[in-house]
């Protein structure tokens, strides 16, 4: 069953960066974006690259490996939908992020 846990405080996100989270042995890559925080998983469908240390521009991601792309609201490649990574529902309750896994 899926439960919320809490993954990082909104001050160690920094604006168009991505952030490593450990949610109970899920990797999850956390994003903020225009003030908004996303989460997806940390690994690119392509080879597992780390998605936390892709460039992150305009909510899209690029995997520092190969260049793969993911838009970081919805996990999917922004040229084909097909192309994904699971994206995790989140909240944030006063300075702390909490991820569902």
């Amino acid at each position: 069953m899926a439960q919320f846990v809490k993954a990082a405080k909104r001050q160690d996100i920094p604006d168009d960066k991505g952030v490593l989270a450990d949610c109970q042995g899920t990797r999850v890559a956390i994003f903020k974006v225009e003030e908004n925080f996303y989460a997806i998983d940390n690994r690119c469908a392509h080879r597992g690259g780390p998605l936390s240390e892709g460039e992150c521009v305009a909510g899209v991601v690029t995997c520092p490996w190969h260049g793969w792309q993911y838009d970081v609201k919805t996990g999917c490649n922004p040229d084909n939908d097909k192309i994904k990574v699971a994206s995790f529902p989140l909240k944030v309750e006063g300075e702390d992020i909490w991820v569902e896994v």
